[in-house]
């Protein structure tokens, strides 16, 4: 039963990392605390958007929330967010580079036919 735990576990870790929204504001807090405000920038997003995605990351303690006077900053909770970034990045690069050979090769049959 333990290992299943273990398993939910991750899996909803992942989870919270499955939105576009989500990943985005994670690359950017990778580089440094943002607001609110300066993650909508950086994004091109509604606050209404930003902030209720922080609000996911957060409640998987992905993201933390310093309050400096009016202003909220958030960050990374753990620095090796940007390291898993890294290795997925690194990931979807093999992935498309072996996508744009198996689309060569096809294009090849295709002439060949």
């Amino acid at each position: 039963m333990r290992v299943n735990a273990l398993r939910a576990f991750k899996a909803e870790f992942f989870r919270a990392l499955a939105h576009p929204t989500r990943i985005g504001i994670l690359e950017i807090l990778a580089g440094s605390d943002r607001t609110v405000q300066q993650l909508q920038a950086a994004l091109g997003a509604d606050q209404p958007t930003v902030s209720q995605q922080l609000a996911v990351l957060r409640a998987k303690n992905i993201v933390a929330a310093r309050k400096a006077g009016t202003t909220v900053h958030y960050s990374v909770r753990d620095p090796l967010i940007a390291d898993l970034l890294a290795i997925a990045r690194r990931i979807f690069n093999n992935q498309l580079i072996g996508s744009q050979s198996l689309l060569r090769e096809l294009q090849r049959e295709t002439r060949r036919r």
